[in-house]
């Protein structure tokens, strides 16, 4: 499974994960399979999407 960021939210944020929770609620209502993960390295949560992997067609 490939994951595409849709959206980053400041972790120092005052409240806290909460607008990434959110977000990622909206999408989730309009049928997208999204998931709020944490970054360490840019210190921010990330919401982001499952992408489909392509089929390899090349197979008999």
């Amino acid at each position: 499974m490939d994951a595409k960021v849709l959206e980053r939210f400041p972790a120092g944020a005052p409240r806290g994960s909460l607008p990434a929770e959110e977000y990622a609620a909206a999408r989730r209502a309009a049928g997208e399979r999204v998931t709020v993960v944490m970054d360490l390295n840019s210190d921010a949560f990330l919401v982001v999407a499952e992408v489909a992997e392509a089929q390899d067609d090349s197979r008999p």
